[in-house]
């Protein structure tokens, strides 16, 4: 059995265990997995302690288990498709904003960083998401609604969206948790650089010492790195250059490998 999400696929890895209890069971953790659940849930602890094998979708998650549950642990990165750069802008510069409005995603911080710039300068910011949380939705709403650069698209097809990201110049990702971002991931292999909060999930993707970080929820220091970005060639340049240092990690072709290798171990 492979299950995803060790809370919600309780019952599921449970049953798996009673049933066939000398059979592997493989359980990929998810960022509320790591960063809330398995400290707190008794379930998905539970699940932790069942499962023969566990994966984790960048290099930090290891360091949320205990030496014990480390040591059955493998990391594989997800992937997508490397596009090629799209056409942008030649007067704007693009900011894309992706993930369903949720306080997770925490969108404000990135709309507040849009208000404290200069409103003479031609930024754009695309925001692409349903409104799942319906009062955090009408606070970006109320929040956006004060600045015309601000562009909610709600929500679009992966297809869709991906054409977006490849179109602008900066990926905001103020997530408060993640597990691996996929989003990361396609802006990354769209050519497209990141500014991130600094958490375990975002730093287990493109390293400590990726330039791109601010701290959580700071709204001022993310849009000092937008300025920077704009006006810096060299600062815009380091974060390209990082980012296509991840690329073939985040390739089809080593997600496959990581599968592979996942299937070898639990045969």
């Amino acid at each position: 059995m492979i299950a995803l999400h060790a809370r919600r696929s309780a019952a599921s890895v449970a049953a798996f265990a009673e049933c066939y209890p000398k059979r592997p069971l493989a359980l990929v953790l998810t960022g509320t997995d790591l960063y809330r659940d398995i400290r707190t849930d008794t379930q998905a602890q539970r699940s932790l302690t069942l499962a023969t094998r566990l994966i984790v979708l960048q290099l930090d998650g290891l360091s949320e288990l205990t030496p014990k549950d480390a040591a059955k642990a493998m990391v594989i990165y997800q992937s997508a498709r490397v596009l090629t750069p799209g056409q942008r802008s030649a007067r704007y510069f693009d900011l894309a904003l992706v993930g369903h409005q949720r306080p997770e995603k925490d969108p404000l911080t990135a709309v507040r960083a849009l208000l404290r710039l200069p409103v003479e300068l031609p930024v754009r910011l695309f925001h692409i998401g349903a409104a799942l949380d319906a009062n955090l939705a009408a606070e970006v709403a109320a929040l956006g609604a004060r600045d015309s650069r601000y562009h909610w698209l709600g929500g679009l097809s992966q297809a869709a969206t991906r054409q977006r990201i490849k179109r602008c110049h900066l990926l905001l990702l103020p997530s408060l948790m993640e597990g691996g971002a996929n989003v990361l991931i396609e802006a990354v292999t769209s050519g497209v650089p990141v500014l991130g909060s600094d958490i375990p999930g975002n730093r287990g993707m493109l390293g400590a010492d990726y330039p791109g970080w601010f701290p959580v929820g700071d709204a001022t220091r993310l849009a000092e790195q937008i300025l920077a970005a704009m006006h810096e060639p060299d600062y815009y340049a380091a974060l390209s250059s990082h980012c296509a240092e991840r690329v073939s990690l985040l390739s089809p072709a080593s997600e496959c490998a990581g599968v592979c290798s996942l299937l070898e171990l639990i045969r």
